[in-house]
């Protein structure tokens, strides 16, 4: 019995050490690839780990799998390109040959032709008078034949030679635009690299590379939009408005389903700034308030870092727009405070928080706000809409 059991103990770990062989070979599947196979294989491996179960084991692998991919679009870039280089010395070197011959034929053929005109212009009977005898005479008008038979051959050949060393500064042309348009490729790819080695290390200091801590960040981002929808619908859904933004001395007035972007999608996911944009609206109205009237939801919506990489529909703490802004939360006791030193303030309203207006002035509940749902909502009474009991987070904006 003993003896059956290490023999079964030892088959489970045969089996254990092949099937983690098995997963270490399928993890490095792509390695061996090279070029756009190995692009093709990464990109592949993405969509597959985009539908297993989100945790963040699953999302770093998930993030590294992007970054080997990115590396190897940079490699089969990069090769393109020095392929091209190569390509650019090789017409350009080409091309100086072929000018410098051109140059230099062209002008002794220049001198040759104006000796032949003038030769071939002399009146036959001078050189009857000046040959030596008929054969001598012959000898001449043949030779004057042949030499400028022989030019014209030449003049031929020229015009070819010509053509093709147009041809070549054309082919020269050509290449160099798709070297700019390869170089401004590699460029973008070095950019993405960056953001998601970036992202990796977002993602491991939110989290602190904790799993737990992970699933409570990755439960409240889904509750919070969860909220955002609930209160949407509650208030009549998300249809689009016209004509809502208002700016003035304080800053710009703007709506989440202002016309302009309401329709848009939430950094890239199946929300919509109508929808779920409360937040981004609201971020976007304070910072005009601080003089960067050019921010919009637009802006801060078409910059990916400023989402969590654990739910990219979920708005970080610190964003950037016309600038380095962070939320910091403060105690109800604050917001007068702040208020009177014309410092606007973010409240959430309910569970989750389900909806974010700006508080603009006022005190002691007796408050002014922004509201990026309600149509035209620009300095209306916040007790007009919520009670002050419903306000479930209060946020200043500072710039970092």
């Amino acid at each position: 019995m003993a003896l059956l059991k290490r023999l079964t103990c030892f088959l489970l770990l045969i089996s254990a050490f092949f099937l983690a062989r098995s997963i270490v070979l399928a993890d490095d599947s792509c390695v061996s690839l090279s070029g756009q196979s190995k692009v093709d294989c990464y990109t592949q491996k993405i969509s597959d780990t985009q539908s297993q179960e989100k945790t963040l084991s699953s999302q770093i692998d998930l993030i590294n799998t992007k970054i080997s991919r990115t590396k190897s679009q940079i490699t089969v870039t990069q090769d393109k390109l020095d392929r091209l280089n190569e390509n650019i010395a090789s017409v350009t070197g080409k091309i100086t040959v072929l000018e410098g011959t051109l140059n230099q034929v062209s002008d002794i053929l220049a001198n040759r032709i104006v000796q032949t005109y003038v030769e071939g212009r002399t009146d036959p009977v001078l050189y009857l008078l000046s040959a030596s005898d008929f054969q001598d005479f012959f000898q001449r008008f043949e030779y004057m034949r042949i030499v400028q038979k022989h030019d014209k051959q030449v003049m031929v050949q020229m015009a070819a030679s010509r053509k093709n060393y147009n041809d070549q500064k054309t082919e020269l042309e050509q290449v160099k635009k798709q070297q700019e348009i390869l170089s401004a490729q590699l460029q973008s790819q070095k950019i993405e690299l960056d953001h998601e080695n970036r992202d990796k290390q977002q993602l491991l200091t939110e989290t602190q590379n904790d799993e737990s801590r992970y699933q409570q960040l990755l439960a409240q981002a889904k509750a919070q939009l969860a909220a955002f929808n609930s209160f949407v619908n509650l208030e009549g859904g998300d249809s689009l408005l016209s004509n809502q933004t208002k700016c003035d001395d304080w800053g710009c007035y703007y709506n989440q389903r202002d016309s302009s972007w309401g329709a848009m999608a939430l950094n890239h996911t199946g929300y919509t700034l109508a929808n779920s944009g409360c937040l981004v609206t609201s971020m976007a109205m304070v910072i005009t308030h601080y003089g960067h009237k050019d921010v919009t939801p637009v802006t801060i919506n078409n910059d990916s870092s400023n989402f969590a990489i654990y739910y990219p529909a979920f708005l970080n703490k610190t964003i950037n727009a016309g600038g380095s802004w962070r939320r910091e939360g403060i105690s109800y006791s604050q917001i007068d405070g702040e208020l009177s030193s014309g410092k606007p303030v973010i409240v959430g309203i309910g569970a989750g928080p389900s909806h974010f207006v700006v508080l603009v002035s006022g005190s002691n509940g007796d408050y002014k706000m922004n509201d990026p749902y309600v149509e035209n909502g620009k300095d209306i009474s916040f007790t007009s809409k919520y009670s002050i009991n419903s306000i479930s987070e209060i946020d200043t904006v500072r710039q970092n």
